[in-house]
């Protein structure tokens, strides 16, 4: 998509002492859907220029995404519960799905996140096989159609085919969970060898938890992805029963289980991380891993408050995912992790609207292997999105209070228009490829209740 040139009324832009706001931002795309030029102040929209009203943001990384729970929305909030008792919902939903039915539904939530503001997602794949265990003729039929439904969408995926061989510390998978394992690790090593990257698509690996994984195997997947410098992503502590049982099982937390395997790294990043002692901060802190927070699927399943603040001024990098989609809106997610910290220590101010946006955009690119993502500079790829300043939420701060404007006053129905490697995906808050997003999620929907 190169040659095309974009106008932002107002754009965010990265600076040697931080990011600021600055007007008149002309964008030219150059080649492989690279920004080759950007220049501040420039004068009026020329012509042959396509016009970008509001703020323009990086594209917004959605780090940790399951495209298959967005099924769930609604549904799972009749009555009450744990997370143990929605996993059993979740599972009844799982055991529905097959290429076809997937590809629908995922093609729909990768449209829905589009028009969100969302140009990457990384999806934490474990829906290997048929219902039962069986295997497709094609052993990746559901992992290729989750790359297939991101490219009708327009938007990037790093699809974190996941390792899941246990329903906790060594005992056998339970029935629903069959269509999860492979058996071993190194059978899961063998299959995901034989999935390719694309343009649009990265491949990365994902333990599901040290429950799922029994602790004897989790080198080998570690393994895989250092050979390849692939992203390597782990649910973390996200219950406290999980800390318990790996404390019976092993006699240490499930973070130092995954320290003295390898697992932890530059590469891998721990999503919730919600239950942590001192050690456990420590040893994610030394090992520079990731942290991807997930505030509206924690709130939403009663996970609790993760110590996100405390990992960050430890050195982890703070990456944003949807999780569950209980909400799709990347201004939500980072205005939780502010607002959680605020309630869990009646003080404000943790993090900044530009460290906020830096979460979801540049950090969460790197964490998924897009580290030429995440920033609206020359070299980097064309992905951006464009926030209304005048809707009845973010009408009133000045412009150069954009940042703050976009994290703590916008959602997701601010956004007016959306590029993804040069190739607008969104104009005026319409997908230009699934025209009627909220009709495809109804239809995929249904055909899962049905």
């Amino acid at each position: 998509m190169s040659g095309l040139t974009y106008w932002a009324e107002y754009a965010w832009l990265p600076h040697a002492n931080g990011s600021v706001v600055e007007r008149d931002v002309l964008i030219t795309v150059g080649p492989g859907g690279r920004i080759a030029k950007v220049t501040p102040e420039s004068g009026p929209c020329p012509a042959g220029a396509v016009r970008l009203g509001g703020l323009l943001l990086p594209g917004q990384a959605n780090a940790h995404s399951h495209a298959f729970h967005r099924a769930l929305r609604g549904t799972v909030q009749v009555g009450s519960g744990t997370f143990w008792t929605w996993r059993d919902t979740m599972y009844r939903f799982a055991g529905a799905l097959d290429p076809d039915s997937y590809l629908a539904l995922a093609t729909a939530v990768y449209a829905e996140m589009a028009l969100a503001g969302i140009t990457a997602v990384g999806e934490f794949h474990y829906l290997h096989h048929a219902p039962g265990g069986g295997r497709y003729a094609d052993p990746n039929a559901m992992g290729r159609a989750l790359v297939e439904a991101a490219a009708r969408a327009g938007i990037r995926i790093t699809l974190l085919d996941t390792c899941y061989l246990s329903s906790g510390f060594g005992a056998e998978v339970t029935k629903p969970q069959l269509r999860f394992s492979d058996g071993d690790a190194e059978a899961w090593a063998q299959r995901v060898d034989d999935l390719k990257p694309a343009d649009h698509a990265r491949i990365g690996a994902a333990v599901h938890s040290v429950r799922a994984v029994p602790a004897d195997q989790l080198g080998t997947v570690a393994h895989w992805a250092a050979v390849r410098t692939a992203p390597l992503h782990v649910h973390l502590s996200e219950q406290t029963a999980e800390n318990e049982a790996c404390l019976a099982a092993h006699g240490v937390t499930p973070t130092r289980l995954l320290a003295d395997h390898g697992v932890l790294g530059r590469r891998t990043s721990a999503v919730h991380a919600t239950h942590l002692t001192d050690d456990d901060v420590r040893l994610l802190a030394e090992s520079s891993t990731a942290i991807c927070m997930c505030p509206t699927t924690e709130r939403d399943l009663a996970d609790g408050i993760g110590p996100a603040r405390r990992l960050a001024s430890a050195g982890c990098p703070i990456t944003l995912g949807s999780d569950s989609h209980a909400v799709i809106d990347p201004f939500e997610e980072a205005r939780a992790l502010e607002l959680n910290e605020r309630l869990a220590t009646r003080t404000r101010g943790h993090w900044t609207a530009n460290a906020l946006l830096r979460a979801g955009s540049e950090d969460g690119h790197a964490s998924l292997g897009w580290p030429e993502a995440g920033r609206i500079e020359a070299g980097s790829l064309a992905d951006f999105t464009a926030v209304a300043l005048d809707s009845v939420r973010t009408a009133g701060p000045r412009p150069a209070l954009g940042a703050e404007t976009a994290v703590f006053a916008a959602s997701a129905a601010d956004v007016r228009h959306v590029v993804v490697g040069g190739r607008q995906i969104v104009a005026d808050g319409v997908h230009t490829l699934v025209p009627d997003v909220a009709g495809a999620l109804r239809t995929a929907v249904e055909a899962l209740l049905s």
